[in-house]
């Protein structure tokens, strides 16, 4: 019974855990770029509206463009959960680095040329991605795997100091 709530638990921390780890991302890509949004509130009057029409009309291919990042990147970043969950890896530095380099590969797979990379640096997404891993981590990430760690286990005993299986009287 332990393990079907163990089973459990991990249907709903792991994609709890995803959840709030794009959140985080998508907080630390807004906190990197406001100084775009500085750039348009410092314009003139009559530079804003010239400004936030170019932001609605390119809104649609934006949108594009970070959905294909947050696809490529997603799909690195299961197979690092995955990974994680099978071998029980807890460790706060295997996420981190798993969020890094999903955002890292995500960013590349889906930028073109003046599309993606004019968009925002890959070091800001690299640091999304880290802080991304570091929050499924704190959600998830830190009791992954359905079994207890292998290294965590108590060593068996060796067989002499194994008690002697009973047998019955005859």
């Amino acid at each position: 019974m332990d393990d079907v709530g163990r089973l459990l638990l991990r249907f709903l921390l792991v994609p709890l855990g995803a959840v709030i780890a794009l959140v985080v991302a998508i907080a630390v890509v807004v906190v990197a770029n406001l100084g775009t949004v500085q750039a348009l509130a410092a314009a003139a009057p009559e530079q804003q509206g010239d400004f936030f029409f170019a932001f609605v009309s390119a809104a649609p291919d934006l949108l594009m463009m970070l959905a294909a990042t947050a696809t490529y990147a997603l799909a690195v970043a299961t197979v690092g959960v995955l990974i994680a969950e099978v071998f029980a890896v807890r460790s706060f530095v295997f996420h981190a680095a798993n969020g890094g380099l999903a955002a890292a590969v995500g960013w590349s797979a889906a930028a073109t040329e003046g599309g993606m990379r004019m968009l925002s640096t890959p070091i800001s997404l690299v640091a999304a991605g880290i802080a991304a891993g570091l929050a499924y981590w704190l959600v998830a990430g830190a009791t992954s795997g359905f079994f207890k760690p292998w290294r965590n286990r108590p060593p068996d005993p060796p067989a002499a100091d194994r008690p002697a299986p009973e047998t019955a009287p005859h």
